[in-house]
């Protein structure tokens, strides 16, 4: 049932995930695993369709506006980020700093909702991007959500390269932050995916008790002290969290 030319089709696709410039075939048909001839015909096929575009400078390829298309078809058929965006705009206005909603995706988690504050940097305010489980406070307050074997088993399949100086790639030292976050009912991070600042994050479930999702509330170093971050910040993720959980 499974077909190669479709993933071959994905597989250029993704090429783009891990690049910021426009692409040359040559570097396409590189990072999918594909002859030349094959790439062109799925660069020249996706074109036609709207997913791929040339670049304005003639650079090589990037992606096509019909990419969009299909991330409002996921969005739009998510009941969760349905119910989530009164109660993430309601969340935003508490707090007055950056509330996200990430779902829960094994390795990575993914944003669906992000609200910005007075300050961002480009990639916070992008839905769609993905940041290891292991390093985020949304992923870790979902990982304290399951049972202990499956915890390591994501850990030891997870590639923990660290983001910055500060983030935690020891798995002793991520699973205390794991038993933190089961004691607290959140998960916090300083510093480990942007440096500067620090993020809490609760867990949303699912009736089962499994996490699908987790509300991020992001500050400043700059603005805030860690305890006085902490102590605003998390009764209202968690009350958030709960009032999209099920159970």
């Amino acid at each position: 049932m499974f077909l190669k030319s479709v993933e071959k089709t994905f597989m250029v696709l993704e090429c783009f995930g891990h690049e910021s410039m426009p692409l040359s075939l040559a570097k396409i048909a590189l990072a999918a695993n594909v002859d030349r001839s094959g790439a062109q015909r799925v660069c020249h096929t996706l074109h036609a369709l709207g997913y791929l575009e040339r670049d304005p400078e003639e650079r090589g390829w990037i992606p096509g506006k019909r990419v969009l298309d299909r991330s409002f078809d996921y969005l739009r058929y998510n009941p969760l980020v349905q119910h989530a965006m009164p109660i993430i705009g309601e969340l935003r206005r508490d707090t007055g700093e950056r509330v996200d909603l990430s779902l829960f995706d094994d390795l990575t988690i993914v944003y669906a909702i992000r609200m910005q504050s007075k300050r961002q940097t480009f990639s916070a305010t992008l839905v769609g991007r993905r940041m290891p489980t292991f390093m985020s406070s949304g992923g870790r307050a979902m990982l304290a959500c399951l049972p202990d074997d499956e915890v390591q088993s994501i850990l030891r399949r997870s590639d923990r390269k660290p983001i910055t100086s500060k983030t935690i790639t020891s798995i002793p030292k991520i699973l205390g932050k794991v038993e933190e976050a089961r004691r607290d009912g959140y998960a916090f991070a300083r510093e480990e995916g942007l440096l500067g600042e620090i993020v809490l994050a609760a867990a949303i479930c699912n009736r089962q008790g499994r996490p699908i999702a987790a509300i991020h509330v992001a500050g400043s170093l700059s603005e805030w002290s860690v305890p006085d971050f902490r102590q605003k910040m998390h009764p209202l993720a968690i009350a958030a969290a709960r009032a999209l959980s099920d159970g």
